[in-house]
């Protein structure tokens, strides 16, 4: 597929999503970095949403619960351009009645080329890039061309 470029811009559009299990290694994160998050954007799943503003204080757009389809609302919110990174602690050692969404999830943010961090060393990295605070500049999938190729 042809790509093309999409700007980021300098305050992101960041998804916040954490399982149950990591839910509360995700809080002490955010706590940890409020200061930089403070000036995005923030999404989150239901549950997780709600429990980070209540704990920071930040300003979260919460869409519904992941297994009740806030998964697929978030991914549907990033291949229409508007998320432009996630911080996904997943548990790994915990099959969730949902994983089908979630794979799906991590699929549709790898189609879109955006950041993704699924731990605490990724997201330290991420955060810590001067990146964060900057526009980037990110190649995407040629959506347009690739109906025009169709037609």
């Amino acid at each position: 597929m042809e790509t093309t470029v999409r700007t980021m811009p300098a305050h992101k559009h960041i998804a916040l999503v954490a399982h149950d299990n990591r839910k509360q290694d995700l809080v002490r994160w955010v706590k940890e970095n409020q200061h930089k998050l403070q000036s995005h954007f923030l999404y989150a799943t239901g549950t997780t949403g709600h429990i980070l503003s209540k704990e920071t204080g930040l300003a979260i757009k919460s869409l519904i619960s992941g297994p009740m389809g806030g998964d697929q609302q978030l991914g549907a919110l990033i291949s229409e351009g508007k998320i432009d990174m996630m911080v996904f602690f997943w548990d790994p050692l915990n099959a969730v009645p949902h994983d089908p969404d979630v794979k799906a999830l991590l699929r549709i943010a790898s189609v879109w080329n955006i950041p993704v961090a699924t731990n605490r060393a990724t997201a330290k990295f991420l955060f810590e890039s001067a990146l964060i605070e900057q526009e980037v500049d990110i190649e995407i999938p040629d959506y347009q061309a690739y109906l025009d190729a169709r037609i």
